[in-house]
């Protein structure tokens, strides 16, 4: 350790020990500092920053970690800010929280700051899916909301996601002015706390019927699903929220034939059966997988700890489970969705779609052949929900969605929804198979009529300040070095959506990107390879997108052709020297 940092830890921590905190708190210090020297300068070296996502960081004492008094200065900033923005009135606001350990304690210590502030106060009476607290906060017309989750990081993480009046998270200019009024906040003696706590109100399972019945209302094809209502389908919430409300809507939406992995329905922050609660991964997936292959059923869907993203696998005609990325759930979901609101008549020219940058092109293409236009933004659902709200009374939000498993079908939620996503999943396959074909047989049609789109993704973790910077030196290093070809084609346009400029490699000439600035870099080549890279913006990783694209002629080459752009993906790791 540098003298220099050295000195910044000790003044940090000195902070702790000799102001107003709690005993245990104090002791927690004291024990790291003379016990765990690279665990008590992590956890004091800088402050946990509150960025514009909100607070994500591993549990336990110290300015970088979240704890109660983290949370607690995060709030009374927030509070403060809300104050300027809404001057002279009655401040609404509604807090969630996941399963995670410590979430329940988090969102009391929310609720009791609010409440001494003034704030009316709608908090949940246990956990629940993020989606429903994005949904009450429109519902209810309160002015900001927080929900404490760290979705699908390890169980050493927690976070605090903070919302507008539009029910989506915080974006600019709301997002710079929060995070100024929270560094005010300094010392814990600066929060409000104990006061008013007639100001609560505790939301139970009667709210959770009035947004049940707005996912219901999203349903396309209730003939499939009194055809085939006993469709077998397996879920799992890995220990998260979904299980309070996933089973409940799929029966709600006529589905008579759900089976849940019993030993994952069992709320628990230590998520005990799996390495991670990531529906992404195949070892999360294992169990419901392993179950759907013993019950022969057809649809395994999952949810994330805080039931904003759908994991889903689907059983192809050899009864084997293929376990679908983010970008083929949504093309999916799209096509479904864009399909039957086609056949409805439901399609007036005015609908649109939304999906991030980096998301499958295979989307656009299937809006456009409906006649519905698509637009892009930056990655992360809140930029999908400020389309949406730009757009309000112009034009019919139809559906969005992200590669990284988030998923929008309605627009009285402004974040991912994985309770609604679950529930058109199930009815896209009882379609299907009113159409004679399975999901997985739909996803091959979709590629043999718009082309055989195949993305991957390599994630690299670097963990504390060394890794924050190893990160920044690798960003910095493919900007100013641009691959000159990728997988044998060549780079011709290089978007850097940081400088907001899109350059022409051929010609030199740069545009603007219309925007918001982030750290992004895109390489996209003459035959519509795109390599996007970005640092994740909540996790302590680098992560590197790839997309490439061929023809698919008929079904019967679909694994060949699979094999084939998987082959090129490989090359173009092994070009940038990630594997």
């Amino acid at each position: 350790m540098s003298e220099n940092l050295d000195q910044i830890v000790q003044g940090k921590a000195q902070k702790w020990l000799d102001g107003n905190y709690d005993s245990k708190t104090k002791d927690q210090v004291k024990y790291l500092m003379e016990n765990d020297k690279k665990e008590f300068t992590e956890s004091f070296y800088k402050d946990l920053e509150f960025g514009t996502g909100g607070l994500r960081g591993i549990m336990g004492v110290g300015t970088n970690r979240m704890n109660v008094y983290t949370v607690g200065m995060a709030t009374q900033g927030l509070a403060n800010y809300l104050k300027k923005a809404f001057p002279g009135k009655q401040i609404k606001v509604a807090i969630g929280h996941d399963s995670r350990n410590n979430s329940r304690l988090f969102s009391e210590r929310v609720a009791d700051i609010f409440a001494a502030n003034g704030f009316k106060v709608y908090l949940f009476d246990s956990l629940r899916p993020t989606p429903e607290l994005s949904f009450a906060i429109r519902k209810l017309e309160c002015d900001s909301g927080v929900v404490i989750t760290a979705s699908h990081n390890p169980k050493e993480y927690n976070g605090y996601k903070a919302y507008w009046n539009d029910g989506a998270q915080v974006v600019a200019p709301h997002d710079k002015n929060i995070i100024a009024e929270v560094q005010k906040i300094t010392s814990p003696d600066q929060v409000l706390t104990n006061g008013h706590k007639d100001n609560i109100v505790i939301l139970d399972e009667t709210f959770d019927a009035i947004y049940l019945d707005a996912v219901h209302s999203l349903s396309l094809s209730p003939e499939a699903i009194a055809a085939h209502h006993d469709l077998k389908i397996v879920y799992t919430p890995i220990h998260g929220t979904g299980v309070i409300l996933v089973p409940e809507s799929l029966r709600k939406f006529g589905f008579t034939n759900v089976v849940t992995v019993k030993e994952q329905n069992i709320p628990d922050g230590n998520f005990p059966t799996v390495a991670s609660p990531n529906p992404e991964e195949r070892a999360t997936m294992k169990m419901a997988i392993d179950l759907a292959a013993r019950q022969q059923a057809e649809i395994v869907l999952a949810t994330d700890p805080d039931a904003d993203r759908i994991g889903m696998a689907l059983r192809d005609r050899d009864g084997s489970y293929i376990l679908l990325n983010g970008n083929q759930t949504c093309a999916l979901l799209v096509y479904y969705i864009v399909r039957r609101w086609s056949e409805l008549g439901k399609l007036h020219g005015r609908e649109y779609i939304v999906k991030t940058i980096v998301t499958t092109e295979l989307v656009a293409r299937i809006a456009e052949s409906f006649g519905v236009k698509h637009f892009e933004c930056l990655t992360g659902f809140k930029y999908i929900a400020t389309v949406i709200r730009n757009l309000e009374g112009k034009m019919q939000y139809v559906c969005g969605g992200e590669e990284s498993f988030g998923f929008l079908a309605e627009d009285f939620v402004r974040d991912k929804d994985a309770v609604s996503a679950c529930s058109l999943a199930a009815e896209a396959a009882a379609w299907a198979k009113s159409q004679g074909m399975t999901l997985y047989d739909l996803l091959k049609e979709i590629y043999v009529k718009y082309g055989f789109f195949d993305e991957a993704l390599v994630s690299i973790v670097r963990q504390g300040k060394e890794g924050q910077e190893e990160i920044a030196r690798m960003m910095t290093q493919h900007r100013n070095n641009p691959p000159q070809s990728l997988g044998g084609s060549p780079v011709i346009t290089v978007k850097d959506y940081l400088t907001g400029e899109s350059l022409d490699v051929k010609s030199g000439r740069k545009t603007p990107i219309d925007m918001e600035k982030s750290n992004v870099l895109q390489f996209i080549t003459a035959d519509s390879t795109i390599v996007s890279i970005r640092p994740s913006g909540t996790e302590p990783k680098i992560k590197f997108y790839f997309g490439v694209r061929g023809e698919l002629c008929c079904e019967d080459k679909f694994e060949e052709t699979r094999q084939t752009m998987e082959r090129k993906i490989e090359s173009i790791k092994q070009e940038m020297k990630l594997i």
